[in-house]
């Protein structure tokens, strides 16, 4: 049987098609047209003489091949972009298309501002966002540079990728509760964490598991039973009705959320009480970070970092 050589270029091609499960969306990020492609990856099929991607489903699957040959080949691939990034380092500054999967509640606080900022610094950045609330289905992020999320390890659901390198806390946000002057003014200010009880609370959702609020001082501890009639996920939501006097919500302690607090004229209640901390996880589809993901990744945590 003949021979073909098999073109490094082609191993990176079929590493972006596999990690984004997409075709269309590999060529994209690539700039590149899916037609080429495709022909690009039947050609590495040929060199190697397997099939390694299943084109006749709905949904882009690998082979039993192609997952072996994507195990053994992305660390290569990853490394090598890396050492290329890092020659250029000196030179030049990140380039290229940036996606970033990021819920609404999140991107509603966060972005507009740090956006602003950060396209300012990287003029030669494209950055497309995803604004999602779907839970990622595995620890390599989907078809994304970045997925942002709350809450949760998105890996919870699988032990064994609890301690995934691309998987990364980047902080988790001390929570304070906030109420408006009229609110106050009218329903009385809770002095200690079991008042609450008596008072309208804010909630995320309408269910058990948050009808509770766990409150710290120190070494102290309470678990209070809260009530509420409106619950949302949305915090810039929350954090508005809240102002309009409608009851008590808790908020991130964090830089990007203060203008929201202060436009909503909200007040700390309970001083020196804090709820359960917001972790804010970013997942990535490998543990080696490209110029334009470290760079997004740097410029964000200062916008997440405490109000003293």
């Amino acid at each position: 049987m003949e021979s073909h050589p098999v073109q490094l270029n082609d191993i990176a091609l079929f590493v972006e098609v596999a990690r984004r499960k997409s075709f269309s969306l590999a060529a994209r990020a690539l700039s590149m047209p899916t037609s080429t492609l495709s022909r690009r990856i039947g050609q590495l099929e040929r060199a190697i003489g397997l099939r390694l991607i299943n084109r006749n489903t709905r949904r882009l699957e690998l082979t039993d091949a192609g997952v072996a040959y994507l195990q053994r080949c992305q660390g290569l691939v990853d490394e090598a972009r890396l050492a290329h990034e890092q020659i250029l380092a000196l030179s030049a500054s990140p380039q290229g298309r940036l996606s970033i999967s990021i819920p609404y509640s999140m991107a509603i606080w966060l972005l507009p501002e740090a956006l602003k900022a950060f396209t300012e610094r990287y003029p030669d950045l494209e950055c497309e966002f995803d604004l999602n609330q779907k839970a990622i289905e595995n620890s390599q992020g989907g078809p994304f540079d970045i997925a942002l999320r709350f809450g949760r390890h998105p890996a919870a659901a699988e032990p064994s990728a609890a301690e995934d390198p691309a998987v990364r806390e980047i902080v988790a946000l001390e929570s304070y509760l906030y109420a408006s002057q009229e609110y106050l003014q009218a329903h009385g200010e809770p002095r200690q964490p079991g008042d609450l009880a008596a008072h309208e609370c804010l909630r995320t959702a309408i269910d058990h598991e948050h009808s509770f609020w766990t409150l710290r001082n120190g070494e102290r501890s309470e678990r209070v039973q809260i009530r509420g009639a409106i619950a949302g996920n949305n915090i810039s939501v929350i954090g508005t009705l809240s102002g309009l006097g409608l009851g008590i919500t808790r908020l991130p302690n964090c830089r990007a959320l203060a203008p929201i607090i202060d436009r909503n004229g909200l007040r700390r209640i309970l001083p020196g009480w804090s709820t359960d901390p917001l972790s804010v996880f970013a997942v990535f589809p490998s543990p080696v970070l490209p110029a334009k993901t470290r760079a997004f990744m740097d410029f964000l945590r200062p916008w997440l970092d405490p109000v003293e």
